[in-house]
């Protein structure tokens, strides 16, 4: 079995190397300073007071790996369309493209059903280029619960968490979802394989959709945006506009909305992706995370006033920091189409 890994990070990184000590032919796709300490020294991961150094193929060059059996995609949601005809070269006819990114994928109206079946959302896959070239038949979902960062170049500490729920869009569990799902849990890491992995997409997003662009507006850490009345508040509305969108397309949460902030809040002092991209100057995943469900809501003729109060604040803080590209909004014209 080979697997890339395609952006090998601080989470692509911890499941190279997880991969690679149970003897799956992994090779990671990287760039910089840290492609650099990896081809030098290895990759190293610390887990506790543990330390595992593996030596797996790493290039910027994905044309040298060739033909792969997964493709583990691990980059920001919003770095996925520069680089489809990279990854071309490691798609064959059997080739299964593993989403293991924030926000909701491009192939989530595949196998969906109802009016929207074989749709594309412009705010996270413009143009449908990634519908095309990379093809939604070929995808399963993932979605990433660790917690691990790099600590310097060529090194990933890990945090917390191992769990990767897996799915296919159809919810059906056929033997390449199943077979991944094995050499996770080898590999030391929970991998369920769920019937349902949409439910589990938007139970993560969820609190995505308005921890981060509040954190991102206020340097407020998770315990301090959920205790305090006023942000806990407009997270609570934000999240019960998303919930609304989402149950329009079937979708069952298995908590409430006061249990979901109540976890974030006992997560304590964390800062949030986007508070991190913000502070370290990189570019912020406000598309994949708030925009996507903005436009979600246009389609099913779901007002969104608090989400769209804070994207547009999100979005020119952002953009004034020059971390993020205002040009990529959903047309108008498809609400009146799908109304």
């Amino acid at each position: 079995m080979k697997i890339c890994i395609y952006g090998a990070g601080a989470i692509g990184g911890y499941l190279g190397v997880q991969l690679a000590r149970v003897g799956v032919d992994v090779s990671l796709v990287a760039r910089g300073a840290h492609l650099a300490a990896m081809k030098q020294n290895g990759l190293k991961l610390l887990i506790g007071e543990e330390e595992h150094v593996v030596h797996p193929r790493c290039t910027d060059r994905p044309a040298e790996l060739g033909v792969q059996d997964y493709v583990v995609i691990c980059l920001k949601a919003h770095s996925i369309t520069g680089v489809l005809e990279q990854m071309q070269p490691l798609l064959g006819p059997n080739t299964r493209v593993v989403t293991a990114v924030n926000g909701i994928p491009y192939w989530y109206f595949y196998k969906h059903g109802g009016a929207l079946e074989g749709s594309t959302l412009e705010s996270i896959d413009p143009g449908g280029r990634q519908w095309r070239e990379l093809g939604p038949e070929r995808a399963i979902g993932c979605i990433v619960y660790p917690a691990t960062e790099i600590e310097a170049p060529g090194v990933i500490r890990h945090v917390y968490g191992d769990r990767f729920p897996l799915g296919k869009p159809s919810g059906e569990t056929t033997s390449d979802v199943q077979l991944l799902s094995e050499v996770f849990t080898r590999a030391g890491m929970q991998a369920p394989v769920l019937d349902r992995i949409r439910d589990e997409i938007w139970l993560k997003l969820w609190g995505n959709v308005c921890f981060n662009p509040i954190s991102a507006l206020t340097h407020g850490t998770l315990d301090l945006i959920c205790s305090d009345p006023g942000t806990r508040a407009l997270s609570k509305a934000i999240m019960l506009e998303s919930q609304a969108i989402a149950e329009s397309f079937g979708v069952k949460f298995r908590v409430d909305v006061e249990r979901r902030i109540e976890g974030a809040r006992k997560v304590g002092a964390h800062k949030t992706s986007m508070l991190q991209d913000l502070e370290r100057s990189r570019p912020m995943e406000i598309d994949p995370l708030v925009t996507v469900v903005q436009e979600m809501g246009r389609l099913t003729n779901i007002p969104t006033p608090a989400l769209d109060a804070v994207l547009a604040l999100v979005a020119q803080r952002a953009a004034i920091a020059g971390l993020y590209d205002r040009n990529v909004r959903p047309p108008e014209t498809r609400v009146a189409a799908f109304a």
